[in-house]
């Protein structure tokens, strides 16, 4: 059999993990599992060079153990673990645990209590009144494992956008090394830059297409839509649309005696000249329409057409806020961070780590949040001093209490650069309770920006109840700006709701809530969801200059202090 990628290797590993976890592994050897998997989707170099060099044991959290383990399932697929896992634990089972709000531990209570050892069972258990009545649950805890149970069948199948972009460049990167290949392109919902992604496509253009193959990628996940070079504008076109987008350019096109399709634009059957996207829009009498937006949203409209402007790229943010260090829970030092974003050619970065209501994430009590702000003072005092200088801004992620009040009292809250609010705790309010705590948070004056605001966590779990309306023109009201955030397991505030915020008067801040160095890089999905909303560069917080930025940050501090 084929190699597999790291990729490939990593699933596999985190099916060990659950499985382990499911049979009563201690949580330590589970982790370790789920750590590896996180240490191969992360790989820069190909994992067969590691495995053959015997170098899988200089990534971090990979002992012999998980090495030998690795190297066998790279090679034959599978591993003796794995086999008695899958031997001893039920698929059903597994599928249970994916459920919020239902762990190992009541998994393994309904499968001894009820029988119940899969999703059809569950429901069904639901449905007639049985799991209601069962020990250590109720009514309503049926009710919203019912809920839960139609979020994960309505995710099943899908990825996150940084799982699809991996697999579809290693599909194109086989594509590629193909004779006669000449052009290789990631289409579907993938190139929209959806926040999930159902089916994987890409686009090759061949001499002799006939001899691609149909499927491509790990585990061959990735069709393939193989044409001929002349046609390949078309059919990367049509296969990045959504079926509205590229139905309403059928009717243009059909309006203006053309007919549109994989193979190209034509009149009366003879080609029309459009080789590229950009000559079919043009010959439709459209400008060129960005992936990004091409949803059947009213893109396509003229008035539309007028109002968008230039959409936000990576270059006109001018520096990252909402990063985490070694203070609270994040891997890397705070100058490791600072340094990090100024190799990225960036003008600032913003630090802010989690307030001291989070215990679990190592919070900052008062004593630690002075310790930090003398190493953000002295190293500011080194970067003035540099050609081009650079400039860290102390903030906090203040944990937005269940009465609506922030971490810490007014008197050091005042001391920060700038504050994000969030809520990390009591996700399950209801939608009143819950947005008068958020628009409390959000009217304290020295709440900067409001982080993820709906808690959501893709493919993973719902966001808690709220009223986004409410919210939104509370942050316009007060100035603060609604975060973006970039991190692919959030992308939170949905993009749905951008035009929207943009509307209120409500300004955006695109931050990648890194944990370590190369979460750095992930601000780029907060861009691109952010061009998916519609966000222009003038509406985005960090996309001001260390100089405008710094004086918005004062401007917000004088005011307070009024």
């Amino acid at each position: 059999m084929p190699l597999l990628d790291a990729y490939t290797v990593a699933d596999l590993l985190d099916e060990i993990g659950a499985r382990l976890e499911l049979s009563g592994e201690s949580p330590f050897k589970v982790r370790a599992y789920q750590n590896g998997a996180e240490v191969l989707r992360a790989l820069k170099l190909p994992l067969a060079g590691l495995v053959e060099d015997r170098k899988l044991k200089a990534l971090p959290g990979i002992g012999e153990a998980l090495a030998e383990k690795i190297s066998k399932l790279h090679r034959t697929g599978s591993h003796p673990l794995l086999e008695r896992l899958r031997e001893e634990v039920p698929d059903g089972l597994l599928r249970l645990v994916a459920l919020p709000g239902l762990g190992p531990k009541k998994a393994l209570r309904l499968r001894e209590d009820l029988g119940i050892d899969d999703l059809d069972a569950l429901e069904r258990a639901i449905d007639d009144g049985s799991l209601a009545k069962a020990k250590g649950f109720s009514a309503k805890a049926a009710e919203k494992l019912k809920h839960a149970l139609g979020f994960v069948r309505a995710s099943a199948g899908r990825l996150r956008l940084n799982d699809a972009d991996a697999l579809l460049s290693v599909a194109a990167a086989e594509l590629r090394a193909q004779p006669g290949v000449t052009q290789v392109w990631p289409a579907g919902e993938a190139r929209r830059r959806c926040e999930t992604v159902g089916e994987l496509c890409v686009v090759a253009a061949a001499d002799r297409p006939e001899r691609l193959p149909a499927k491509a990628g790990p585990g061959e996940r990735v069709r393939v839509l193989a044409v001929k070079p002349g046609c390949f504008g078309a059919a990367l076109l049509c296969a990045t649309g959504s079926e509205k987008h590229v139905a309403e350019l059928n009717a243009r096109a059909k309006k203006e005696g053309l007919a549109l399709s994989e193979d190209g634009l034509t009149r009366k059957g003879k080609a029309v000249a459009a080789p590229a996207e950009a000559d079919i829009y043009e010959s439709l009498g459209l400008p060129y329409i960005e992936p990004e937006l091409r949803e059947g949203r009213g893109e396509l409209d003229a008035k539309d057409q007028k109002a968008r402007g230039k959409l936000v790229a990576d270059a006109d943010l001018k520096g990252i806020v909402h990063c985490h260090s070694t203070y609270s829970d994040g891997a890397n030092t705070l100058e490791q961070m600072a340094e990090a974003v100024r190799a990225m050619g960036l003008q600032y970065f913003g630090i802010a780590d989690h307030s001291k209501s989070a215990g679990y994430a190592g919070g900052l009590k008062e004593d630690r949040v002075k310790r930090q702000r003398e190493e953000v003072d002295a190293l500011n005092e080194r970067y003035a001093k540099e050609k081009a200088p650079f400039r860290v801004f102390h903030g906090i992620e203040s944990d937005i209490r269940e009465d609506g009040s922030l971490d810490y009292d007014d008197e050091v809250l005042a001391n920060f650069d700038y504050v994000v609010a969030s809520v990390h705790s009591r996700f399950d309010l209801d939608e009143a309770a819950q947005t008068a705590r958020i628009v409390k948070a959000i009217s304290h004056p020295a709440t900067t920006i409001l982080g993820h605001a709906t808690g959501r966590l893709l493919l993973r779990r719902e966001g808690y109840k709220v009223d986004l309306e409410q919210v939104l023109a509370a942050c316009a009201k007060h100035g603060v700006a609604v975060e973006v955030n970039a991190h692919p397991v959030r992308l939170d505030l949905d993009w749905r709701w951008h035009a929207r915020a943009l509307e209120l008067g409500a300004w955006l801040s695109i931050n990648p809530d890194a944990h370590n160095t190369e979460e750095l890089k992930l601000v780029a999905y907060g861009v691109a969801v952010a061009r998916k909303g519609g966000v222009p560069p003038d509406k985005v917080l960090n996309a001001l200059d260390a100089k405008a930025f710094e004086k918005h940050l004062l401007a917000r501090r004088k005011r307070w202090k009024k």
